[in-house]
């Protein structure tokens, strides 16, 4: 089964974070990080939130670790596993500017680089960073195509509804000749846009009814990712059945890989947690 890790310590939600999480730094994340590669999980996530506003934070949490910086640093602990943005968002960002930093990235990790993407939704962090709010779906359209027209290029050129540049070098550039794009959301939009742009879809927030029904009446392209969450943290030490039956779930929704939490009280018990989850299933391809 391929299980993608939502990585501990990088955010913080109030009342859900546990304690250790946010007095952890980078020696409790590389251990996590390093044994999860070695235990063949598909990949690991960083969310993208410059910052929140007053207010807004006992909802949104305020810890969010920048995702280029977080990868970056993981991608120098570990040899195998993916990294990826879940999600980017990107209206506050040029095409050629991701091609460049996560190209880079690309190169650096060898090829590991998967970019999950979103519309945004926290309307006054857009207009802290001066990014259009109006249209923003249709200027993510465009981005996409403009990211599958010059990733693994070293000269860029793009014409489209929103994007115009010609003969920009891009140098490092990515090495995946397509890297992976999954578009993360809830609505019929969000997986209209990645199965006809994407290579993968990141839903959150729905039903077990809702994904299936999205899913079935929807024309998947072949090698088409599906993301679903496991649900609750799991605690495969104490409740291992409960932990397979929760993973399995996600599979019979039409899951391609399952996004789980992990249930511990220190990085030790965590990497524990991880091991024990190996010895019930299969990891990997």
């Amino acid at each position: 089964m391929r299980l993608g890790l939502g990585t501990p310590i990088v955010l913080g939600l109030p009342g859900l974070t546990p304690e250790w999480e946010t007095k952890a730094g980078p020696d409790e994340l590389a251990k996590i990080a390093k044994t999860a590669d070695e235990l063949g999980f598909d990949h690991l996530i960083c969310s993208e939130h410059v910052g929140v506003p007053p207010g807004t934070d006992q909802m949104r949490g305020s810890t969010y670790w920048d995702p280029l910086a977080t990868l970056s640093f993981l991608a120098g602990q570990t040899q195998r596993i993916r990294l990826t943005t879940s999600v980017l968002v990107l209206p506050y960002h040029h095409p050629v500017a991701i091609a460049k930093r996560y190209g880079t990235l690309d190169r650096l990790s060898h090829g590991r680089v998967v970019l999950g993407v979103g519309v945004g939704s926290l309307k006054e962090e857009f207009e802290l960073l001066g990014a259009p709010w109006a249209g923003r779906g249709a200027l993510v359209d465009d981005t996409i195509r403009a990211l599958r027209t010059i990733w693994g290029r070293r000269e860029a050129s793009y014409s489209g509804t929103h994007h115009d540049f010609t003969d920009w070098i891009i140098d490092p550039h990515a090495v995946q000749p397509r890297v992976p794009i999954w578009v993360g959301g809830q609505s019929q939009r969000s997986l209209d846009r990645a199965v006809t742009l994407g290579d993968g879809w990141m839903p959150f927030g729905l039903s077990g009814d809702q994904l299936h029904q999205m899913l079935s009446t929807s024309e998947l392209p072949e090698g088409f990712d599906v993301l679903l969450s496991s649900g609750r943290p799991l605690d495969p030490m104490n409740d291992p059945e409960g932990s397979k039956r929760r993973i399995q779930r996600a599979y019979d929704l039409g899951a391609t890989i399952c996004q789980i939490k992990i249930d511990a009280d220190s990085a030790d018990h965590y990497v524990a947690q991880l091991q024990r989850l190996a010895e019930l299933i299969e990891i990997g391809d």
